[in-house]
């Protein structure tokens, strides 16, 4: 108590030491009261002490009693907890929480959030507490106990400075114990290869289910995401938030937040594709859309960025509740870090195909560090030829919609090369202009940045994902394929034109996985092509190509003929799509 009194003196308050028993709690009056005492000397600055009174309870197993009889500090904690009503519990230990085995084990792990049902069997305990009678595994049983009764509870290290501060903040340290932690405890807690098997197995369930069974899951799938939008939407409003507070780039921002719509436009793709013919039988194992995955009969693990965690989470919630028990919700499983995915490529006996959405840098090192098959790209450098013969009115408007409808999207245009004959006339001049204006930052190849006077790129193989572009001067259409098949990513190219020889020139030659004429690159979309929902744009020349659906390990290229159609952000557009006679 001298050292309490010391350490509370230093914050102006004073603290005063209660002694109480086993035999105080069965007092119905004592406990009556106790509140208000505590209220009392909090008004007066006084900071209770609670202490045993040297009574040793006799009780072998605690918290049967309903009178709350108490046998260490930290079940005499969680008592007074629940007694006060208090919001929040939280035990001070000499570790910073509690760990899968000996915290002097190194390959035990500190658990973030405890779930009762999977770590209450697996948990080995170290020794007792070298002060008092207490010890990790009372003050697991005391935060039990109170996280049932609806008390939250944190065990963290009371040797780490302001703990107790960091707690109160809501940051990430020591262990959680929560009544619905079983409900959204991260997943990243379950092991790599039981998270890929459970997918499997549920995965099996589902392939013997008949094709209308399947159909009604996707739609009752749907239909739960409209009823749960405002939760998602708040959910990810946090995550932009966070993004935006921790200074993440623009782009990434855009690309985490969810547009007006989107989860209506997400949900009717899902019903586009349980409507489609059943493609079970068709592999496409693992994918980040789970309507895919659900449609042709297979599980999946996704891996979202940690900057959309909330969003992630409260999705993958609402996606596994709405699949019936007759499946399993393990069906969907969600992988938390990037620390785990080298795990998962190991795992080519229970995994049959990766496909990364996210930075180049992730995908490719996934493609060089597995032996699964890899569908997916790891650049989106798309390029919009204006040859001589376009129509310059409809050349600037899908040069502007290929760059600034969704600059982070990776079929966004990143180069725009021009015809020589053009370099000298207005057009040219004016297109700067509008891009400037719209705010896009501009670098030019050798040609361009002495011509018109532009910062030089440093590499015509760069992805911006950005208001941000490279212009370069080119002889004529040969020359501007040479340098899209030299420099570009094989992703999305477009040439606009009208002259039909050279548009049917670039159309063959383009060695390119979509090949577009007067159309913005933009398009390339599986739900704008049709196919409901994509799992990414493959860039694979052995794989599928172009945006992938459900029937995604057909070779594909798709060529796109337009009279000069923009997205414009898909403003008042319905699309429609029929079959033609092929030619």
């Amino acid at each position: 108590m001298a050292i309490y009194d010391s350490l509370f003196s230093q914050l102006d308050v004073t603290s005063a030491q209660l002694l109480v028993t086993d035999n105080d709690f069965r007092d119905r009056d004592f406990r009556k009261q106790l509140t208000e005492t505590v209220k009392s000397l909090m008004a007066l600055k006084v900071i209770p002490v609670f202490n045993e009174n040297d009574a040793v309870s006799t009780r072998k197993a605690p918290y049967e009693d309903s009178s709350g009889i108490f046998w260490d500090n930290d079940s005499l904690s969680a008592l007074l907890a629940l007694e006060l009503k208090a919001d929040l519990l939280v035990l001070l230990s000499d570790v910073e929480g509690l760990y899968s085995g000996p915290p002097s084990d190194p390959e035990s792990k500190l658990i973030h959030t405890y779930i009762k049902e999977k770590h209450q069997n697996e948990i080995t305990f170290g020794d007792k507490s070298r002060v008092g009678r207490g010890g990790m595994t009372a003050k697991v049983k005391a935060s039990v106990h109170a996280a049932e009764a609806g008390i939250p509870v944190i065990i963290t290290s009371g040797y780490a400075a302001e703990n107790i501060i960091k707690v109160l903040q809501g940051q990430r340290i020591g262990t959680l114990f929560h009544k619905d932690a079983h409900k959204w405890a991260p997943v990243k807690e379950v092991d790599a290869r039981e998270m890929a098997v459970a997918a499997r197995d549920c995965s099996r369930r589902l392939q013997a289910l008949p094709s209308e069974e399947r159909k009604q899951i996707m739609l009752n799938i749907a239909d739960a995401l409209e009823a749960n939008e405002k939760e998602i939407r708040t959910e990810n409003e946090a995550d932009v938030a966070a993004a935006q507070e921790a200074g993440y780039e623009k782009s990434l921002v855009a690309r985490l937040f969810l547009k007006p719509g989107k989860i209506t436009s997400l949900a009717n793709n899902m019903r586009t594709i349980a409507n489609m013919d059943d493609p079970i039988g068709r592999v496409l194992k693992r994918t980040e859309i789970a309507s895919l995955a659900i449609r042709s009969g297979n599980g999946l693990l996704l891996k979202g960025g940690k900057e959309a965690k909330r969003s992630n989470a409260i999705l993958h919630k609402v996606i596994t509740e709405a699949i019936p028990d007759t499946v399993g919700g393990k069906l969907i499983g969600l992988v938390t870090t990037r620390a785990e995915i080298p795990e998962l490529l190991k795992l080519d006996d229970v995994i049959d195909l990766v496909i990364p959405r996210g930075s180049n840098q992730l995908v490719s090192q996934i493609k060089s560090s597995t032996k699964i098959p890899v569908l997916g790209h790891a650049d989106g450098i798309c390029h919009v030829y204006i040859d001589k013969s376009a129509n310059l009115e409809m050349a600037r408007r899908i040069v502007l919609d290929a760059k600034i409808d969704y600059p982070a999207g990776c079929n966004a245009m990143e180069t725009l090369l021009v015809h020589k004959d053009l370099a000298d006339k207005n057009w040219l001049n004016d297109i700067i202009v509008d891009l400037r204006t719209e705010g896009v930052t501009l670098y030019g190849g050798p040609k361009a940045s002495s011509l018109l006077n532009i910062p030089q790129a440093r590499s015509f193989h760069h992805e911006y994902s950005s208001l941000a572009c490279t212009i370069e001067i080119v002889d004529d259409v040969y020359a501007a394929i040479d340098h899209i098949n030299l420099y570009g990513s094989a992703h999305t190219d477009s040439i606009v034109a009208e002259d039909h020889e050279v548009a049917d020139a670039f159309l063959r030659q383009v060695d390119s996985a979509a090949v577009f004429h007067n159309a913005s690159t933009r398009f390339s979309d599986g739900a704008r092509f049709g196919l409901g929902a994509e799992v990414g744009i493959s860039t694979s020349r052995i794989h599928a190509r172009g945006p992938v659906g459900v029937d995604g390990l057909l070779t594909t290229r798709w060529i796109l003929k337009g009279s000069g159609q923009i997205v414009d952000g898909d403003k008042a557009v319905s699309y429609t799509h029929r079959d033609l006679t092929a030619t």
